[in-house]
């Protein structure tokens, strides 16, 4: 009589290293959920002390520490989204075991029903070549669930490692230390928190991978999936994607990625960063020949299909917006002169040529009418 232990016995072992998948409480990606959550406090803190700060403080000084903010506001936006996206990369890891921890025990279980369907037959010459057989391709499917899912996390821990934040935010050297030692406690511990959740979840994945057999690779590739994980494909900040049904992430040319309010701001943003480098020209409205500080502004709205007046202070139209609150596309009004916002504590202006400065709200002595979203 044939040992039907012995010949399911590496199929359930298969399953019984294989873990569930089960997340539990309070683990990596509740952890990394959290420290998000810790990060949108620093976003209100620092959105809050911005506007304080400018209700409080003017003059180049003013404007140079509130450029400085905002660009931590940046880090801090950008620290939270990448919380959110590991935790959800955990979470998918989990669940790709999870459902590779339940086909493998439908594929022990299937092997079980077989030997119990063949009943006394086994003990013939033919019923012990059947569960031989059996036994063979049942493991074959075994192997194949342990390689796909071997890959899976592969690419995972890949995405994980793309994701990891790089140091700590930035000093804001020269801010009133009352409106940012709060901030920048809390961007520092939300940074390491992200980092050492961000390891933890890594290190689980790698740990699961670890601890499937050696073998896998070689049967999965012998059944056509690939021995090796592929390159992520993950959503850097394009230009044109959107982040969460709120707003557009748009990838500015110092790297930073940073969120419109809409659709029509980022084609803007782009359309005005796109016209850098063009002379100034008193009056001149083309992009890479000439153009003034309105023209610009008007060229990028335009090309939004947004119709801005001609005259700088005449573009202060749409909401009023506070310095906390700035995002791409809002635009900076003063009597003769006019600025767009592009994010990361920047702005997009017709000086000579066209170029990407630090935000600011002092020029040449013009009086400052404020900031303006033309969209909403």
């Amino acid at each position: 009589m044939i040992d039907i232990d012995a010949l399911a016995k590496p199929i359930f072992e298969l399953l019984a290293s294989f873990g569930t998948g089960v997340l539990p409480t309070g683990g990596p990606s509740d952890a990394l959920r959290s420290t998000s959550s810790v990060v949108d406090q620093i976003h209100q803190m620092g959105r809050d002390s911005i506007n304080s700060m400018n209700t409080a403080w003017d003059g180049q000084a003013a404007d140079a520490a509130t450029a400085k903010a905002l660009r931590v506001q940046t880090s801090a936006a950008t620290i939270s989204d990448r919380g959110n996206d590991m935790a959800t990369v955990v979470n998918q890891a989990a669940a790709e075991v999870e459902s590779g921890q339940k086909d493998l025990a439908g594929i022990a279980q299937s092997f079980v029903n077989t030997a119990v369907s063949a009943g006394p037959a086994l003990a013939t010459p033919a019923g012990m070549t059947m569960i031989v057989g059996s036994a063979i391709d049942h493991l074959g499917q075994a192997l194949n669930v342990v390689g796909r899912v071997q890959n899976e996390l592969g690419t995972h821990t890949a995405s994980m490692t793309e994701l990891t934040p790089p140091p700590p935010t930035p000093s804001l050297a020269g801010t009133p230390a009352t409106t940012t030692a709060g901030v920048q406690q809390l961007a520092s511990t939300a940074t390491s928190a992200l980092s050492g959740a961000g390891s933890m979840a890594s290190s689980l994945m790698s740990t699961a991978m670890s601890a499937m057999p050696s073998t896998t690779s070689k049967s999965s590739s012998a059944a056509g999936t690939p021995s090796s994980p592929s390159t992520p494909k993950l959503d850097t900040g394009s230009a044109g994607i959107p982040s969460d049904g709120k707003g557009v992430k748009i990838t500015l040319p110092d790297g930073s990625t940073v969120e419109a309010p809409n659709e029509k701001a980022a084609t803007a943003v782009r359309s005005a960063i796109s016209a850098v480098g063009t002379p100034y020209v008193w009056g001149g409205n083309t992009p890479g020949a000439g153009l003034d500080c309105s023209g610009l502004t008007k060229f990028a709205y335009g090309e939004a299909g947004v119709d801005l007046p001609r005259l700088a202070a005449d573009q202060a139209t749409g909401t009023s917006v506070s310095p906390g609150d700035l995002m791409p596309g809002d635009l900076a009004i003063w009597d003769g002169h006019v600025a767009m916002v592009i994010g990361n504590g920047q702005f997009v202006e017709a000086g000579d040529p066209v170029q990407i400065s630090s935000i600011r709200t002092e020029n040449s002595g013009m009086g400052f009418h404020g900031f303006y979203r033309p969209t909403s």
